[in-house]
């Protein structure tokens, strides 16, 4: 095997497909995961599609924040580097219930970077946000845009952020980057793994494929007044497979002793309206999704999308897929899964 990989809330969305990249591409993985906004479904499903790879995926059910648990963990195998996604990260709930926010992802982060460190594993790439952005007055957002987030759970990631770059500073064995993701949408082209939200969705596309699965009756679009081509938001879609990429290129860049603590915006640079998104969607799935039109949500932003310029130049790496592509694989994964992992409501599995 090429290296030990750790990561951390790996049977996530974002983090499952991740796992599956990396096991694909020859490393050895261990997922720590608590399962409080995922499912255990998503790591046996990732262990089937990455074939023979699938024997060298371990799973654990630790809480970042369990210390002792990590500790035992570390303890029993030698990581080389480790990929952080774990948090909570729905933005209404973070302002509803700021305090759960900071001590799920701060103290999970914190008490991580004290054991990586204890047992000499000083190679992290952080799952980060383009929320650390806040209301951008101009586009695209470039890594030197003044960084200001509007929500506790966008000043999770910043504070994150600068604890890292705290850290490397204090001790220059580190080698970490901060990877700043835009929108993340579709899912493996199999539909095996895909998005699976509890609840109402926060963000746009398992919305529009909850309508189309008739587990809600409309989209509800807030703002159709905004200065864009529609009057509705723009923002950076990105591919899943294509992020789950950009990580893969992240670990291999930890390989450069010049790195430090480095930043990367991974997106695509091109920015696409809600009601492009939905034409898109409705033409992959065949679907007619009902639309409710609203005023605009207070403290969204009008138009965001990435500069991808210095993760193309340093990372080699760039998106490959489009929104069609985008939403064939939702929809692959949304009419075979129309229930996320789980069973309809009140209906006896057979």
């Amino acid at each position: 095997m090429e290296k030990n990989i750790l990561v951390t809330g790996g049977a996530g969305y974002i983090g499952s497909h991740t796992v599956l990249q990396l096991l694909l591409g020859g490393y050895a993985t261990a997922v720590v995961d608590n399962l409080d906004n995922s499912s255990p479904v998503a790591i046996r499903r990732v262990k089937e599609l990455a074939g023979d790879h699938g024997r060298f995926l371990t799973f654990h059910q630790i809480d970042l924040r369990d210390k002792p648990a990590l500790e035992r963990l570390f303890s029993r195998t030698k990581f080389d580097a480790v990929i952080h996604f774990a948090g909570l990260k729905a933005v209404g709930e973070s302002v509803e219930k700021p305090l759960l926010y900071y001590n799920n992802n701060l103290f999970g982060t914190i008490t991580l970077l004290e054991v990586m460190a204890a047992h000499g594993c000083k190679n992290l790439v952080f799952s980060s946000s383009a929320t650390v952005y806040g209301w951008p007055k101009v586009v695209p957002c470039t890594e030197e845009f003044p960084l200001s987030a509007v929500n506790p759970y966008g000043r999770t990631k910043l504070c994150i952020e600068d604890i890292c770059r705290d850290v490397q500073h204090a001790d220059p064995e580190w080698r970490i980057i901060l990877l700043r993701y835009f929108n993340p949408v579709g899912t493996h082209p199999s539909g095996h793994i895909g998005e699976d939200p509890c609840g109402i969705p926060n963000n746009l596309m398992p919305y529009i494929q909850q309508v189309a699965v008739g587990r809600l009756p409309h989209l509800q679009v807030y703002g159709t007044d905004y200065n864009t081509k529609d009057g509705t938001g723009v923002r950076d879609y990105i591919h899943v497979v294509d992020l789950a990429d950009g990580h893969i290129s992240a670990l291999q860049k930890l390989d450069d002793p010049k790195i430090g603590c480095e930043v990367y915006n991974l997106g695509t640079g091109k920015g696409t309206t809600v009601l492009e998104m939905v034409a898109a969607f409705e033409k992959a799935s065949g679907k007619k999704i009902p639309l409710v039109m609203a005023g605009r949500r207070p403290g969204d932003a009008e138009i965001v999308y990435a500069s991808t310029e210095k993760a193309e130049r340093e990372l080699k790496w760039k998106a490959k897929y489009g929104i069609e592509e985008m939403c064939r694989d939702q929809w692959s994964w949304a009419s075979k899964n129309p229930y996320g992992y789980g069973s309809p409501p009140d209906t006896s599995q057979s």
